[in-house]
């Protein structure tokens, strides 16, 4: 008998309290400083390119080879009369966002600190119709450190 009027007591409880609903599109709940959504490349804003040299370390490491990198003599080199210390730039590079499974791999082999995990709402609200839709080119991947929405996480 105690413990059914236990289970009306705690039905009760819960029936009278508020409700916990959050508007969801329109207010998110804040994300952990260390979450990870999907990598992305970062923009040197000191010389205005790309910290990626395009040395593959990523792609090789990738559990399930969702990238593709492509690279290319940089023609801002101090050795052609530009202001840049990387010989080599990224000319092409891909991640299948439906392939990725953000194991954050790539962001720790990379020797450049070029590859970082999208901390933001936009990185985990990226559903598509198309399975085609979720691979991201190089200006797609740029744009938010470009932009400056997004922050690096420095480990301590």
């Amino acid at each position: 008998m105690r413990g059914l009027i236990r289970s009306f007591v705690t039905t009760g409880a819960t029936f009278l309290r508020k409700p916990v609903t959050r508007e969801y599109p329109e207010t998110h709940r804040e994300l952990p400083e260390r979450d990870r959504a999907f990598p992305l490349l970062l923009w040197d804003q000191q010389i205005d390119e790309p910290f990626c040299t395009g040395c593959h370390a990523c792609e090789r490491a990738c559990p399930v080879e969702c990238m593709t990198v492509l690279m290319k003599d940089n023609p801002n080199h101090t050795s052609q009369g530009g202001t840049s210390s990387r010989r080599k730039i990224i000319d092409k590079f891909w991640i299948d966002y439906g392939r990725c499974m953000r194991c954050n791999i790539c962001v720790e082999v990379c020797n450049f600190d070029a590859i970082g995990m999208n901390n933001t709402w936009s990185g985990h609200e990226s559903s598509a119709v198309d399975r085609l839709d979720l691979v991201m080119d190089l200006q797609q991947l740029l744009s938010q450190s470009r932009a400056g929405a997004v922050k690096p996480w420095i480990a301590p």
